[in-house]
């Protein structure tokens, strides 16, 4: 893709169609500092290199990168699409009202992590620049992009909350959703986790770990380098058996993903798997990844069905690790109809929108703030019916 000065002569916006083509180190020396671990290039470029991110598949890779001199300030993973699968931010009335009214949705402009609802994308800006200059010439670039390009509109999604303001700053509007999070409100034990609920949701809590033991089902968690390479080829089995059962068409990452995971960015990866006294391998576990005092469900499988392992592989131990691990956060995954009865409150999270298609912008500001008091009154329904011990718990107010 072309390069070009920016509007401060010192530095030069360029375009990159792969992440490759940007040293890891130069990359990696804005991301690692963030929170989140689905901005660093071993994690984007692994999404690349394995095929899943592919201009086949509908995600073409168009990394937004500001140098001064030899020296990567800045930069965005920015993705091409031409649906929305894969986003977990459904757009599709916005894209059916572009389509009545004669103009094209797509292809749009798209920063997030591929396949990846959760909270954390921001821009990349060196800790010793003026991030507010950088952002404007990176809205500046996209905006003279999408204009060259004849694209619609620039979205961002699962943003970063200490983000969100300054990109409302230069037009972006924000739509309000909402995650399912469990934080540690000074845990100790799982004890003190199931304190947190009513009588009748902790004794259901207890009857479905039960139900795992009575199985003959031993969990172990396997984390960083104590996870054998012949894992992650089953991680991928576990994976695939899960999407063809639930998900459908929604089987995005290939085995290479999972293979190449190893041993790059295995320091990551969590597994909580289990197992029976007569199987070597797990006969069911939940991949998730853990950066700092953060941790992140992914994906999940079994190899048969035993009842309530799903409840145990991907909220019980994570939950009970998490506490030994001093985890203060613990994102589930996508999804809330089980969560919100295991301790997962609903929790506000943002996309940013931008349409260049003046009809569109001028629908956006004219609904969003309605649409985003919709959302708001949903959450708050959600977290009026939990099932805690109303004595016990006290939400926090940045959940509602």
């Amino acid at each position: 893709m072309t390069n070009h000065p920016s509007s401060s002569s010192q530095y030069t916006v360029r375009w990159q169609e792969q992440i490759n083509n940007i040293p890891k180190e130069k990359w990696d020396a804005l991301a690692l500092p963030l929170s989140t671990p689905f901005l660093e290039w071993e994690w984007l470029h692994n999404l690349e290199k394995s095929g899943s991110v592919t201009p086949r598949r509908g995600w073409q890779p168009c990394h937004l990168t500001i140098w001064k001199n030899r020296n990567l300030v800045a930069a965005a993973p920015l993705y091409l699409k031409g649906h929305s699968y894969g986003e977990f931010v459904f757009d599709h009335q916005w894209a059916n009202l572009a389509y009545q009214l004669g103009i094209n949705y797509y292809p749009k402009l798209l920063g997030m992590t591929p396949f990846t609802p959760a909270v954390g994308y921001r821009f990349l800006v060196a800790s010793d620049e003026d991030e507010t200059l950088l952002t404007e010439i990176m809205v500046k670039a996209i905006e003279e992009f999408c204009y060259e390009q004849k694209i619609t509109g620039c979205h961002f999604l699962f943003v970063d909350p200490d983000w969100k303001p300054m990109l409302e700053q230069f037009g972006f509007r924000g739509w309000q959703h909402h995650s399912y999070i469990w934080e540690n409100s000074g845990l100790n034990s799982f004890d003190d986790y199931l304190q947190l609920f009513n009588a009748n949701q902790r004794r259901n809590i207890k009857r479905e770990r039960k139900k795992v033991e009575k199985a003959g089902l031993e969990m172990k968690v396997h984390a960083g380098d104590d996870i054998p390479h012949w894992m992650f080829p089953l991680i991928y089995q576990f994976y695939s058996r899960t999407c063809d059962q639930f998900f459908g068409m929604s089987k995005y990452l290939t085995r290479q993903f999972f293979e190449q995971l190893y041993p790059n960015y295995v320091q990551r990866v969590v597994v909580f798997a289990a197992y029976t006294e007569d199987y070597h391998r797990p006969v069911g576990l939940s991949f998730c990844l853990r950066k700092g005092e953060n941790l992140y469900g992914r994906y999940w499988g079994c190899l048969e069905e035993f009842d309530c392992l799903h409840f145990e592989a991907c909220y019980y131990k994570p939950i009970e690790w998490s506490i030994e691990q001093g985890i203060k956060m613990f994102d589930p995954g996508a999804g809330g109809r089980h969560k919100r009865r295991r301790g997962f409150p609903a929790k506000v999270n943002h996309s940013l929108h931008y349409f260049y298609h003046q009809r569109m912008s001028q629908i956006l500001n004219a609904y969003i703030d309605e649409i985003n008091e919709m959302e708001q009154a949903e959450l708050e329904a959600i977290n009026q019916d939990l099932p805690f011990a109303k004595k016990e718990i006290n939400l926090d107010p940045n959940l509602v």
